[in-house]
Formats: C-alpha cells, sequence, structure tokens
C-alpha cells in the first residue's frame, strides 16, 4: 500500500473527533507518511483522527491517548505546518503520560479554508476554544497544558493574556519560537499596504528554518506544505499584534524556548513583550537552533526537553 492520501476526501469521511472512531485506510496512509502512527509505542492504546466543526471551517483533530495519562498537552502549530509535523513533540509529551490533542488550523494540513488564510486572529481562537470543548467532552484528564510553536504560541499567548482565570487550561504554558511580530515586520507591513491592491498573495520563499538537513527537502516535498503567503493572513497578523500589545497582562509564567539563529521571527522583541505580558517567564536561551523548534536536530531538542523536564519535575 502506498501511503498516499487525498485531503479533501479523507477530511470528508471523518466523524467527529468525540466518536473515538478506528482510522480509515487513508488515515492510516495519513499517519504513516507522517510517521504519526507509532508514537508512544506500547503506552499508547488509542490514537484517531475526527472531525471539528469551528464556524465555516472544518477542523481536523488528532488525539493520542496512552493508557494511564497524567495530564494532556494541547498542541498548537505555526503558520505553514499542520499536525504531522510535530512528531517529536508529540512523544515526548506521551513519554510523560500526557495525552495529546492537536488539529490543523483553518487553511492549513487536512483542515477546509483557504489555503494559509485567515480573515482575523479571533478565528484561531475559535478553534482553541473549540479544541477546550473537545478535551472536556472526551473526559481529557487535567491538568491541560498549553503548547505553541510561532503562531501557535500567538494563539496560545492570546487566549491566555485575554481568558487569565477563566480558562479552563490551567497547566503550563510552553511557547517555542512564539511569534509576536516577525522579522523585518516594517519591510513586511509597508509591502502588505503596497501590494494589498493589487494581488492576493505571493509565492511562498521555503528556507532553511531549521539545522536538520533532511527537514527543508521534506517540506518541499509535502503534499499539506500551502505554496503561497496570503495578503490576508499579513493583514489580519497587523491587527493582532496591535492586539496583543494592548492586552492586559497575566500573572502566569511561561516556559519560553527561543533559538537565538531564528530568522523568521523578531525574537528579541518579541521576549521583551512577553517579558512585560507575564510574571517572570521561564526562557531558554538556544545559540544555533533556528525557527522550527519541533524539527530541530536530535542535540538541540534534547537540550529543550530536558529544560521543560526538569521544570515539570521541579
Amino acid at each position: 500500500m502506498t501511503d498516499t492520501f487525498d485531503p479533501d476526501q479523507l477530511r470528508a469521511s471523518l466523524q467527529p473527533l468525540s466518536a473515538d472512531d478506528v482510522l480509515s485506510p487513508a488515515g492510516q496512509a495519513y499517519q504513516r507518511f507522517y510517521s504519526l502512527g507509532a508514537l508512544g509505542g506500547e503506552k499508547v492504546i488509542r490514537s484517531w483522527l475526527g472531525r471539528l466543526d469551528v464556524d465555516q471551517y472544518q477542523i481536523v483533530g488528532q488525539v493520542w491517548l496512552p493508557e494511564r495519562p497524567l495530564a494532556t498537552l494541547i498542541l498548537m502549530h505555526g503558520f505553514y505546518d499542520h499536525m504531522g509535523l510535530y512528531r517529536h513533540v508529540i512523544e515526548w509529551a506521551l513519554a510523560q503520560n500526557f495525552a495529546v490533542l492537536s488539529c490543523d488550523l483553518p487553511g492549513h494540513g487536512l483542515s477546509s479554508g483557504s489555503r494559509a488564510s485567515i480573515g482575523d486572529f479571533a478565528e484561531y481562537q475559535s478553534v482553541l476554544q473549540r479544541l477546550l470543548a473537545e478535551a472536556q467532552a472526551l473526559q481529557l484528564p487535567q491538568p491541560w497544558h498549553l503548547c505553541g510553536q510561532s503562531t501557535g504560541g500567538a494563539i496560545v499567548v492570546d487566549h491566555v493574556l485575554h481568558r487569565g482565570s477563566d480558562s479552563p487550561a490551567q497547566g503550563q504554558v510552553i511557547l517555542l519560537s512564539p511569534l509576536v511580530r516577525p522579522r523585518a515586520w516594517g519591510w513586511s507591513k509597508a509591502s502588505y499596504y503596497l501590494l494589498r491592491p493589487f494581488v492576493s498573495g505571493i509565492a511562498r520563499r521555503f528556507t532553511e528554518n531549521s539545522n536538520a538537513p533532511a527537514f527543508l527537502p521534506f517540506l518541499m516535498a509535502d503534499p499539506l506544505q500551502p505554496r503561497r503567503l496570503p495578503t490576508a493572513w499579513v493583514g489580519a497578523l497587523a491587527r493582532w499584534i496591535v492586539h496583543i500589545e494592548k492586552a492586559p497582562r497575566s500573572e502566569r509564567q511561561p516556559w519560553i524556548v527561543q533559538g537565538e539563529s531564528d530568522m523568521t521571527v523578531d525574537w528579541s522583541y518579541n521576549l521583551s513583550v512577553l517579558n512585560e505580558k507575564f510574571s517572570d517567564p521561564q526562557i531558554l536561551m538556544l545559540r544555533e537552533a533556528r525557527h522550527h523548534l519541533a524539527n530541530e536536530i536530535p542535540e538541540l531538542r534534547a537540550q529543550y526537553f530536558e529544560f521543560l523536564n526538569g521544570r515539570f519535575r521541579s
């Protein structure tokens, strides 16, 4: 059997995530393609895909359930990404006996929506709220920890700052290369206002955002990778940056991992904002790490997983 799948057909075939349905042959092919099927080994008793209806979107979610889960990690991926790229983070969480709940954001991966586009970042909050409701419906064990990379980190930050003690996710907040604004944002914003009247998007430029030599070739061959940067997403980001800079301060203490060789986000500015918004965030700087920490080389992943493990043990 070849590991090929049609994303639209696979999404249409899915039952609601709460149905805990068995994987179809297409779902199994999807898991094999991204090496998701055997994560956690014998410790994982069930893993399944399902559909979540969120406003106008059909969102595809996924659950990994150990035999005796102690907590739950709710995982939010980055821009252009999807769940299939996060097996190292998922495997780490399963090794901690955490259940894992994740989904593909609108316009990403297996979920519906214009590719990599969004009208407003508030739509991402609706998706996260739906995931939290699903965690409740599935009776996933608390505490619920939130983990986001890049744009996923932006979604988590927005939620924590604006929901505060009202959030049902009162576990740990883990931010990998979190986005507040991207690198060279002034130029990007000027280009957006210049191009917006004339084009709906520009061709995506794939870059080396990990030290792992096989990662970029895999991205370029990945059938779920968007090929264009929509101007609508840049406009939504511009409005969201203002929204987050005006957000109230939180007493939460996130754990942040940031690579100093990250050429995607303006990390020095972003860390200054997060230091201002949160109470004593714990920050691990990795000099050689690039942006896509979830797919960095094993040596760098081991460093930040040990950083996280040490704090969970303390």
